[in-house]
């Protein structure tokens, strides 16, 4: 492979992975040789040629076999000539990737030695292209956050900073952080616009601590327009990258920048999660990503679906099936796309057509494991904790409110995620009559659209439950 051929790869990478990955991460890569399909690169650090492998070996390794080179792995030598000891290997995929640990241990200084011009020195992290507007499904457990972040995503002021994205596991926190990133780089581009995980935030700070260059990272991350921090629950207990994240988060807030935040749960509830950082995130808008609904589920198969079609083309896919998957894959929506991907794989391997008898035996473990059923006691057992009462008070005769309370929110989540008949209820609750269930279930039904909190607690209960 000539220089030549590196040079029209490096063209197709800046289109690929953006400016500001390219000139981050491809840009001080030197290509050096091809040797019996080993194509090698000498990068800057240890620490480079890591996060190369993590997030854009694949990428190169494409693009060149695409330009017509015979490449089965990536080699990176640390030094200035190919020569220098190889201290990481990117290879095909069946690589093992770094772990976070290994990264942490191999990382000199990355700010000055791989980032060789101002716009570079934003250690963003890669954007998934697949994670745009466009492709987010709406639907009514997620249309406020979605129209908030489309909000944030015109880059102009805002009422609410931060914006503060909660739920559960797969409800699409990420895949909205990423479109406003996305957008806000397309559309307004002289914007500095830096999307990070927590633990990103907590390796970059620990860095310029170990190389006594704090002043730097100050200066690095209080010089955005937009800061987005994915996951901000991993900073809780880490004493000093709060101290940090509070003094960031403040500096930018009083320079009228925008501030978005993820995280699993309100900032209430993250445990260890410094008081005056929770006062902090609660000035903003808090907006839950709620569990998906059916028709939720099924608007993201049917999008999913229409790709796959395109993809393989000729395959048929019978009617009802979609239905069937949204119907039975309720966990969330990592898991349902995931049973629609292999689904079309396998159908298109083995050249049938995808009908509800395929992927019944095609998906019999996740449709298995979807259907884990929640008991009345692991409902009361979780409610208990919740509220900080004894299970033997909640199923015994007490009647004070700090009882009375959680024993009623049982109640209304047995009703809501078990078959049990409102008696059998009644059984597991001490013996209490079937018309002491309904006037529990019934009285959380008429609490629950007037009180915020409770609100809040039945569906940080149904996650824990159902997840």
């Amino acid at each position: 492979m000539t220089n030549e051929t590196w040079g029209q790869v490096r063209n197709e990478l800046l289109k690929s992975l953006g400016r500001n990955n390219f000139v981050s991460w491809i840009e001080p890569l030197q290509y050096s040789g091809l040797h019996e399909g080993v194509a090698q690169f000498v990068v800057p650090t240890p620490f480079f040629a890591t996060w190369i492998e993590r997030n854009f070996a694949d990428h190169i390794r494409k693009q060149l076999i695409s330009a017509g080179a015979e490449v089965d792995r990536l080699e990176f030598a640390v030094g200035s000539g190919a020569k220098q000891p190889v201290k990481r290997a990117a290879t095909d995929r069946s690589a093992k990737p770094a772990t976070a640990a290994t990264a942490a241990a191999s990382a000199p200084a990355v700010a000055a030695a791989a980032r060789p011009t101002e716009e570079a020195e934003l250690p963003s992290a890669p954007l998934d292209s697949r994670f745009t507007f466009d492709s987010f499904v709406v639907g009514k457990p997620n249309e406020l956050a979605h129209a908030a972040a489309r909000r944030v995503a015109e880059g102009g002021p805002t009422s609410f900073n931060p914006l503060f994205l909660y739920g559960g596991v797969g409800l699409g926190k990420t895949h909205l952080m990423h479109a406003i990133a996305h957008e806000l780089r397309s559309k307004q581009p002289h914007l500095k616009v830096l999307y990070l995980s927590a633990e990103q935030f907590m390796y970059r700070f620990v860095q310029s601590l170990r190389e006594r260059d704090v002043m730097s990272f100050k200066e690095l991350f209080r010089s955005v327009d937009v800061l987005m921090v994915d996951d901000v629950q991993f900073i809780a207990g880490k004493e000093s990258t709060q101290e940090e994240f509070f003094h960031t988060f403040n500096a930018l807030v009083d320079q009228h920048k925008q501030i978005v935040i993820s995280a699993d749960r309100a900032p209430g509830e993250i445990k260890d999660l410094e008081e005056r950082i929770k006062s902090r995130l609660q000035c903003g808008l808090i907006v839950d990503l709620h569990p998906t609904d059916y028709e939720l589920r099924l608007g993201i198969l049917q999008q999913k679906a229409e790709y796959y079609r395109n993809q393989y083309k000729g395959l048929q896919l019978a009617s009802g099936v979609l239905e069937f998957l949204a119907h039975r894959i309720t966990t969330n929506v990592r898991v349902l796309e995931g049973a629609l991907t292999r689904l079309f794989a396998f159908a298109s391997l083995v050249g049938r057509e995808i009908t509800l008898e395929l992927a019944q035996d095609c998906l019999s473990d996740i449709l298995r494991a979807s259907d884990r059923k929640v008991t009345i006691e692991e409902i009361q057992r979780k409610v208990a904790e919740h509220y900080n009462v004894r299970l033997s008070d909640m199923i015994g005769p007490k009647r004070t409110r700090t009882i009375a309370r959680p024993r009623q929110v049982a109640m209304y989540l047995a009703k809501q995620l078990t078959s049990r008949s409102l008696p059998e209820i009644g059984r597991r609750f001490g013996g209490r009559d079937h018309t002491t269930i309904m006037h529990g279930v019934k009285k959380i039904e008429e609490l629950k659209s007037t009180d915020s909190q409770l609100s809040d607690d039945l569906q940080l209960l149904r996650r824990l439950l159902e997840g």
